[in-house]
């Protein structure tokens, strides 16, 4: 019971006087009589609370209403009905992500970020980039995450060479890029976590561990149930779409608790912002270069000159895109379908926009190994219906560079 002594400290002020009284907030009446020092009863009776009184209350709880939630309170209580096996997964995610949100931003880390692991340049052997130090710090996070959540049966990873079965009666499945723009670290560059999340296939349960731990993690990106990314950036925000809209979260750094800032989202039918490589313009396809011409122009279907972003870190011109509208893209054979292209598709499409690779729709194409590329086309619908329109948008010729 919380007893408040309510006094009136400036007699100009008409306070009513049942407010300079002593109220349990709790209870419309006086519950418990006050004791004094001498152990006499300064109150016998229990008294109504004013008209007033009940009106402050109202206000205060009107505000409560309104304030933003957390995310574990709009789980339980603001109408996201994901079950308590996905919201235990997203709490054990959601924590993964504040550390590697503190891992990135601390000055002890920039060094090693600049070096890649174990001596390894380029390409490994299965495709994916050579890690980093702090790639595999945030991969080991992340494992150490799901392992403790007791959610997951497999987990897959851009660090990893092949899936990594954890245990045989996880419900989910989790693929994930723990890591993306880690090459931006030592500059500040915004960096970011992409992840997607499906159901573990009970009918391969019978099958040996290395066969059911690929076709799990090779599930198309119709099959997903939920998708995220986090932005480290001046602000660390937790973007998830659990089939029915998309929401984002900003971490409130004075508590920990992600906050719901974004409920809703929903990507503009048309931007005016294209994000692409545009050093890259003489080795695109005669159909792409078209296209960035006209928009450029303001020739295309929307009579405005569009404008140029890009931050070569796939989470941030995601995000800004997915705000304002308008298209990000890398049009050759470079980021990955399982853990970047399939829940970025996830998140926009469930947002109002769709995720292409310049042909096929990205959530309908079929992985056929774990670090499969292919061109990447993500924003606002009308923006990519037009593009799509063109003929030869996907870039075949690759230079050799690495971005």
């Amino acid at each position: 019971m919380h007893i408040f002594l309510l006094t009136n400290p400036n007699p100009n002020l008409n306070f009513p006087p049942s407010l300079c009284n002593i109220i349990n907030p709790a209870s419309s009446s006086f519950s418990s009589p006050i004791i004094g020092a001498t152990g006499s009863s300064l109150l016998s009776t229990a008294r109504p609370v004013s008209p007033c009184v009940r009106a402050l209350r109202s206000e205060m709880d009107l505000l409560d209403d309104k304030r933003s939630h957390t995310m574990m309170e709009y789980f339980g209580k603001t109408g996201a009905d994901v079950g308590d096996d996905m919201a235990i997964l997203i709490a054990h995610l959601e924590y993964a992500c504040k550390r590697i949100a503190a891992l990135v931003a601390s000055p002890f880390n920039l060094e090693i970020g600049r070096r890649p692991a174990h001596g390894e340049v380029g390409l490994s052997s299965s495709g994916r980039d050579a890690p980093k130090p702090l790639d595999i710090v945030s991969n080991d996070i992340i494992l150490s995450s799901l392992r403790r959540s007791g959610k997951v049966a497999v987990m897959a990873s851009e660090e990893d060479d092949l899936p990594v079965w954890i245990t045989d009666d996880g419900p989910f499945v989790v693929v994930v890029d723990p890591l993306d723009g880690s090459r931006n670290i030592d500059v500040s560059i915004p960096t970011g976590t992409i992840f997607g999340i499906y159901n573990r296939l009970e009918e391969l349960d019978h099958l040996p561990i290395e066969e059911k731990v690929q076709l799990n993690a090779l599930q198309s990106g119709n099959r997903l149930v939920a998708a995220g990314y986090a932005l480290y950036s001046s602000a660390t925000i937790l973007c998830l779409s659990f089939g029915s809209g998309t929401h984002a979260f900003t971490l409130d750094r004075s508590t920990g608790d992600f906050v719901l800032t974004h409920p809703c989202m929903r990507i503009p039918p048309r931007g005016q912002i294209y994000s692409v490589n545009d050093a890259r313009y003489f080795d695109w396809p005669n159909g792409l270069r078209q296209y960035i011409d006209t928009i450029r122009q303001g020739k295309g279907q929307f009579p405005k000159k569009y404008s140029a972003r890009y931050i070569c870190s796939l989470v941030a011109d995601f995000h800004r895109t997915l705000i304002y509208g308008g298209i990000t893209m890398n049009p050759r054979d470079h980021l990955r379908l399982v853990y970047e292209a399939n829940p970025l598709s996830f998140l926009v499409e469930h947002a109002g926009g769709r995720g292409s690779d310049g042909k096929t729709r990205i959530l309908s194409i079929q992985p056929v190994e774990l670090h499969q590329r292919l061109p990447l086309f993500l924003g606002s619908l009308d923006d990519m219906h037009e593009l799509e329109s063109y003929d030869n948008i996907q870039q075949k010729v690759n230079p050799g560079y690495e971005v």
